[in-house]
């Protein structure tokens, strides 16, 4: 059987107002572009979706992860709506496309990728989450959780095919370098990494032997691009995209969604400076209004038929999430009443890649040696 690949890129091309929304009509622009490529058989099925001010374009083909076609189609979706962006005069149009011609490759270029590349199960149900107004390490917390944490996933404990535990791939994202954690085992190891998430970052989760899925195909990835790294100056927080499989030898679509129902402090919000709680929101809600947040994860499950992308189902749009999201506006309330001071305002070794330091830089020479 041929492997289906799962692409999720995503860029911003222009907020609707401000950082607030996506455009409908970037999302016409997308669909229109993509319906071309399924049409000519690049494509096997596509959606194009907002999250925030993000637009995103999910897309099933058998190209393979890294297809330079893929992300050539991609960039050329993103390129066209920045026109329709521009032309609306919206915020930021083309904010992430960072070069003015593509190079067979959209990483390191601005957009956000989460892609991977399996053999399709008999039943395969799938969750694309979506994140705006926060950093790729927002999801260390969600997906050890979801793959780590018997007292979130309870299969850890009771399901033979997951009680060998699964493997992460931890990226420094400073230093490019990756490593492989094996966990129960290197649980406390992993812990020590992947707390510091502005650096450490979860990339991949792959099973292990002995289960019934292949060890060599991920079951989940998240973006792990750094757009201030790319552009040498800030240009906005990252707004990261990550794709999970569940069910059937890997975690439960339950505990998958249950892994969000705690609004964790991330880092971004107001102007990619401060740290907030992750509050879980449907489509309709995902629009970051207060003090342009706080950061939102939506979340899209399909099920996947020979490459079919069968929903959406709007996941977050359950009142299960009410609690979850009443505690975080309480969060929102009280970090906001910190104003400039941390720990609402990031340290400042994470603010040196935002506009503070041009800030900072006139008073350099007023400072006086203290006798």
């Amino acid at each position: 059987m041929a492997k289906i690949t799962v692409s999720l890129i995503k860029a911003d091309v222009g907020g609707y107002p401000g950082h607030a929304s996506v455009h409908p009509d970037l999302i016409k622009e997308g669909e229109k572009v993509l319906k071309e490529a399924k049409k000519e058989g690049l494509l096997i099925d596509f959606r194009v979706m907002g999250a925030g001010d993000d637009l995103q374009l999910l897309m099933t083909h058998n190209k393979g992860v890294d297809s330079s076609d893929i992300h050539g189609l991609a960039w050329q979706a993103f390129e066209k709506a920045t026109k329709v962006a521009k032309n609306l005069k919206l915020y930021g149009a083309g904010q992430d496309l960072l070069s003015d011609a593509f190079s067979g490759n959209v990483r390191g270029m601005g957009p956000g990728v989460a892609e991977m590349e399996f053999t399709e199960r008999k039943a395969e149900p799938l969750v694309a989450f979506m994140m705006d107004k926060t950093e790729p390490g927002a999801f260390n917390l969600p997906i050890f959780k979801i793959f780590g944490d018997p007292f979130n996933t309870a299969g850890l404990v009771v399901d033979p095919s997951m009680h060998a535990g699964f493997i992460f791939e931890v990226w420094d994202i400073l230093e490019h370098k990756k490593v492989l954690m094996s966990l129960p085992e290197e649980l406390y190891d992993l812990l020590a990494l992947i707390g510091a998430k502005s650096r450490y970052v979860i990339k991949r989760v792959f099973p292990k032997k002995g289960g019934k899925l292949p060890v060599d195909e991920p079951v989940a990835v998240v973006s792990t691009e750094k757009l201030y790294e790319i552009a040498g100056e800030y240009v906005g927080k990252d707004d990261p995209v990550g794709l999970v499989r569940a069910q059937s030898g890997l975690p439960a679509l339950g505990e998958v969604l249950e892994a969000f129902s705690f609004p964790h402090l991330v880092s971004g919000w107001m102007r990619g400076s401060h740290n907030g709680p992750l509050m879980p929101v449907s489509f309709k809600d995902a629009r970051c209004t207060r003090f342009d947040g706080p950061p939102r994860v939506v979340g899209a499950g399909f099920q996947l038929s020979n490459g079919l992308l069968v929903g959406p189902v709007d996941l977050f749009d359950d009142p299960a999430y009410d609690i979850t999201r009443q505690k975080a506006q309480e969060i929102t309330d009280y970090i906001r009443r910190h104003g400039p001071f941390e720990p609402h305002r990031l340290p400042l070794e994470e603010m040196e890649y935002t506009t503070l330091p041009k800030v900072l830089q006139k008073l350099k020479d007023r400072f006086e040696e203290v006798e």
